[in-house]
């Protein structure tokens, strides 16, 4: 039977261009590679579990729209649940334009409505935690607050991904995760800290939260009693990191809906984030299950 996860949070629709270097001041720059794929950490996360071989459902909130329309037909196409999402009319859907240049880094401009009610009280506790696993993002940190404490409810895993937001935004869903997994820059916003293990340390005074933090091609840190342990990154040829995160999360999620032991989950989870950033085009670049478990393997054997 395939384990289940519910993700909470936002899905966008990303317009991918191609440059040979990100810009700096004015001028005008010439591409010859446009993708649209759909995105969004929990979307994206939702995605990721269905690709390698979980089962997904996606709550969120979307504008009654043209964009709203493509982005839950892309979403619904990979096999994800999308009966817990919201449509509000009037409102032009959460939307990006992203740049990625030779070298696989990326320039976000994002477009999210503040119309959205950002109330969560139309998600049904019981229907969000009909599953293994939940995830939420803290781009819809009222969102995310609601499911996580769903989830402790219901005694079960609650991960929230905790990228760049308001430091406002931190306080409620970190208190209620199970596990927190921040970016590198969203550990440094949410507790003012620069360095990696001052910044764990400090968190851990405000949640009993599992805590890791993503370093991106310095691999993934996290907080064991005391310690501060660190695993290394997977070695690939970077072309385009946009959505590695949100694939960290969604695999890691459903490792430990899968009843993986959290360091084995951070091992799966960072596998599929490297392999995703070895080929382009965001949710288009999320790996298959074969693909992950294969290159898991061979670093388990390895070392």
């Amino acid at each position: 039977m395939k384990a289940r996860v519910n993700c909470v949070g936002v899905g966008v629709l990303d317009l991918i261009y191609r440059v040979d270097k990100l810009p700096i001041g004015d001028g005008k720059m010439i591409t010859e590679d446009r993708r649209e794929v759909g995105g969004g950490m929990a979307a994206n996360a939702a995605v990721t579990v269905a690709r390698l071989g979980g089962a997904s459902q996606w709550f969120g909130r979307l504008g009654q729209d043209e964009l709203g329309d493509r982005i839950l037909t892309g979403i619904a196409a990979e096999g994800v649940g999308v009966e817990g999402v919201r449509r509000v009319a009037n409102v032009i859907s959460s939307h990006s334009i992203v740049l990625v240049d030779d070298a696989g880094h990326r320039l976000i401009l994002i477009y999210r409505p503040h119309e959205l009610p950002a109330d969560p009280a139309w998600m049904d506790p019981a229907k969000l935690c009909d599953c293994d696993a939940l995830m939420a993002d803290i781009r819809w940190p009222e969102g995310a607050a609601h499911a996580l404490r769903a989830a402790r409810a219901h005694g079960l895993p609650g991960v929230l991904d905790a990228d760049v937001a308001d430091p406002a935004s931190y306080p409620a869903p970190v208190a209620l995760a199970s596990h927190a997994i921040f970016s590198h820059p969203g550990l440094q916003r949410a507790t003012g800290c620069d360095g990696v293990e001052e910044a764990l340390r400090q968190m851990a005074t405000r949640t009993d939260a599992f805590l890791a933090v993503t370093l991106g091609e310095h691999g993934v840190a996290w907080l064991d009693g005391d310690a501060v342990r660190y695993l290394d990154p997977v070695k690939v040829a970077a072309v385009d990191t946009l959505g590695a995160g949100d694939v960290f999360h969604g695999a890691f999620t459903l490792a430990l809906a899968e009843g993986r032991a959290v360091e084995a989950a951070l091992g799966f989870a960072n596998t599929a984030a490297a392999l995703k950033c070895s080929r382009p085009g965001g949710r288009d670049g999320i790996p298959s299950r074969a693909e992950v478990e294969r290159r898991f393997s061979e670093l388990n054997t390895a070392g």
